[in-house]
């Protein structure tokens, strides 16, 4: 066996999959609390970064950490995961483009990832984010263990049926 199709194998694990998507579920809904309890606070996090209009902070603020919240919610879950895991990497893709582009532009600001006392922006949460986006890769693509989708639907057709 070459190391690549063990590295393969293990990759394709369904019990690491099932550990990465539990994990990174985790992570968005722990980071959607701070965000849906103070809006208010957020907004200016997204202001701070100075990429998003004026008229669009408010209402990405309000809806933003509710769709983190529900996509982290799937994951853990393990219903949709796919659509989760895709929702979390457009989310994970944003997110670094948005820090890569205030590193660049030597703005000094906070993440606002988890709260709005966290230190300057710096290249961790670079890394952090990308190291989190091919974890959402690897959700998206190979299944993992206890996932009700699969499941769920084929139940209800045999209720039906």
């Amino acid at each position: 066996m070459t190391w690549s199709s063990r590295l393969r194998t293990i990759v394709a694990h369904p019990a690491l999959g099932l550990a990465v998507r539990v994990y990174l579920g985790g992570v968005f809904i722990y980071a959607s609390m701070y965000k849906i309890n103070f809006p208010a606070e957020f907004a200016e996090s997204i202001a701070a970064y100075q990429l998003v209009p004026y008229w669009a902070l408010n209402p990405m603020a309000l809806l933003m950490p509710w769709f983190e919240l529900i996509s982290g919610v799937l994951l853990v879950a393990g219903i949709r995961t796919r659509a989760a895991a895709a929702a979390v990497g457009g989310m994970l893709a944003a997110f670094s483009l948005a820090v890569l582009i205030t590193l660049v532009r030597g703005i000094p600001v906070g993440c606002g990832c988890f709260s709005s006392l966290e230190a300057p922006l710096g290249w961790e949460p670079l890394v952090r984010d990308l190291l989190w986006l091919g974890l959402a890769v690897q959700v998206f693509a190979y299944p993992s263990a206890l996932q009700l989708e699969g499941r769920l639907f084929r139940s209800l057709q045999e209720a039906r049926g």
